[in-house]
């Protein structure tokens, strides 16, 4: 519990997220580098992904610690498996006020997440939810999907 919520208005999110799938991600000197951001579907094979995640937070929510869950649905919105347990990464991100930064300026987060490959089947669809203090929204979201293989194709 943080005993100050970071949503005031539940329609209206302090924090703003910008999320994107690509072939690898980085973070190196406080900046996202991607490769083949953007994707949308991958596959059919196994292949890497990543993750690529700025958080936008008001200055003011300078030094305020925000846990992150990032857990991945299918196109039924249940959790992926592996094995028994689901595909969730979490952690948590602290903004700071970088030296001679404008006052008011947004403060950015960047992150950067990947896997050497997804357990998930072709054919279907899937989400990343991003969940940001236990709260989440639709525009957190990034939808994939998986090509079925060749010889499936009509």
């Amino acid at each position: 519990m943080h005993g100050v919520s970071d949503f005031d208005d539940l329609d209206h999110p302090l924090i703003r997220v910008t999320m994107l799938l690509a072939d690898s991600a980085q973070v190196a000197d406080g900046k996202l580098y991607l490769l083949g951001g953007g994707m949308r579907s991958i596959g059919p094979n196994p292949q890497p992904l990543g993750i690529a995640v700025l958080f936008e937070v008001p200055w003011d929510r300078a030094d305020v610690v925000h846990d992150w869950l990032l857990e991945l649905l299918d196109e039924d919105g249940v959790p992926v498996l592996i094995g028994d347990r689901p595909v969730i990464v979490s952690g948590q991100f602290t903004p700071a006020r970088q030296q001679g930064q404008q006052p008011g300026t947004p403060l950015l987060v960047p992150l950067a997440i990947n896997f050497a490959s997804l357990p998930v089947p072709p054919g279907h669809s899937y989400v990343w939810r991003l969940a940001i203090d236990g709260t989440s929204e639709a525009d957190w979201d990034v939808r994939f999907s998986v090509r079925p293989p060749a010889d499936q194709i009509a």
